[in-house]
């Protein structure tokens, strides 16, 4: 049953409107200043208020604006009681937050009238935020199921620590690591064009093709794609995620393969950020200053699904030991500014740089570049810390020996 709140100082109209309501069927509840009013809607948070404009220490729109500040409040239909009828009142009062007038002393029809349409708008919104709450918790249901299937982080003779802040929306970007045989460890990571369930489902399909075809290829080497060999992984995927077999998306990867036996890096991308390898620099003689070489890792080539028949190129660098590699989505240095600037590439690279070592045993600090990244990415972020427009995936892959 809905539940009006009458709020007046005068008795009389509060026994009046009651009375009127009451016949009606409807719950009413009665308060006698705008004070006991505020309290009793807090607690009871009624569908309906009927709240006089004219009364002592808080007025009707002192209570208006205070019940539509409340979140729990904030879609209760309010009715102002008021024998103001000048423009500029109505205009203020509506400017409050008030959703309709009635004037005072009312007529009993239009009161009726004008408490089923508020009610029956009261559902309507009430309804609404009841579809968004469920659709909202299906997508944090379904981002947490894209972060399970993501790999955890890894210690061995290659170590990946990993980090991943889904945006306020389903987004689509997936990453993965393995060792395809005792020799060969690969590692990738990809990013759907768009948000919501199907760029995630996209995501999750590309994940799973490549993480069983990987698995197929160190018993079945010839029935499979040579996943040692990124330009022919792309080809691959490009042939079968054509975008226009899947709804207009694509989606971009940067892919790459390490042989710790040669220490070579074999690596292709498709419409990717480059990662960026940094490296000792033997060269220089002062240890002290730990001299580090920077390289972008990027080859030519469209992001996957954009065009069919496209050929991708691969190409290897040489790592050394000491070395660490980052792989990341453009939802690590695309962070919005607060003069509608973006953060940028090198912005992330220098802050991945500058990661002061001796943080690392400091308690609460950051433990790793990447977090320490990230930190500084929603201190900046103009949208608030929790509320990134994109996804936000960063891998740092160290190479100890």
């Amino acid at each position: 049953m809905s539940q009006i709140l009458i709020i007046d100082d005068d008795p009389t109209m509060r026994l009046t409107l009651s009375r009127s309501l009451k016949n009606q069927g409807y719950e009413v509840v009665l308060a006698a200043d705008g004070g006991e009013g505020l309290r009793i809607a807090k607690s009871l948070h009624p569908s309906l208020i009927i709240c006089d404009w004219m009364m002592p220490v808080i007025d009707g729109l002192e209570v208006c604006r205070s019940v539509k500040a409340t979140p729990e409040l904030a879609n209760t239909y309010f009715i102002l009681l008021t024998a103001r009828d000048q423009e500029g009142d109505l205009v203020q009062g509506f400017e409050t937050g008030a959703d309709d007038f009635l004037a005072k002393p009312p007529r009993i029809n239009e009161l009726k009238a004008r408490v089923r349409a508020g009610l029956r708008l009261y559902q309507a919104n009430h309804d609404l935020q009841l579809q968004k709450q469920l659709l909202e918790n299906e997508l944090s249901q379904a981002a947490e199921y894209v972060r399970s299937l993501l790999p955890p982080d890894l210690e061995d003779d290659v170590s990946i620590h990993s980090c991943f802040l889904p945006s306020t929306q389903l987004g689509g970007d997936c990453f993965d690591y393995y060792w395809l045989d005792d020799d060969n460890f690969v590692v990738y990571l990809l990013d759907v064009s768009g948000h919501g369930v199907g760029s995630a489902l996209l995501s999750v399909s590309v994940l799973n093709l490549l993480r069983t075809r990987g698995l197929r290829s160190r018993t079945h080497p010839l029935e499979a794609t040579n996943f040692r060999k990124p330009s022919e992984v792309l080809s691959d995927l490009n042939t079968n995620f054509q975008m226009s077999d899947h709804k207009d998306m694509y989606f971009t990867i940067w892919y790459g393969v390490y042989n710790k036996n040669t220490r070579q890096l074999t690596y292709a991308s498709g419409g990717h950020p480059p990662a960026v390898l940094i490296s000792p620099d033997n060269a220089q003689s002062d240890a002290q200053s730990k001299p580090r070489l920077v390289q972008q890792l990027k080859t030519f080539g469209l992001p996957i699904g954009m065009m069919p028949d496209v050929e991708y190129e691969e190409t290897f660098c040489e790592i050394k030991a000491g070395s660490a590699l980052y792989i990341f989505s453009d939802g690590a240095y695309e962070i919005p500014l607060e003069d509608d600037s973006i953060w940028g590439i090198e912005a992330l690279v220098d802050t991945l740089m500058q990661f002061p070592e001796s943080r690392i045993s400091e308690a609460g600090e950051a433990t790793s570049p990447i977090e320490y990244a990230l930190s500084c990415a929603k201190q900046i972020n103009k949208t608030g810390q929790n509320n990134l427009d994109d996804d936000l995936s960063l891998l740092e892959v160290r190479f100890s020996s």
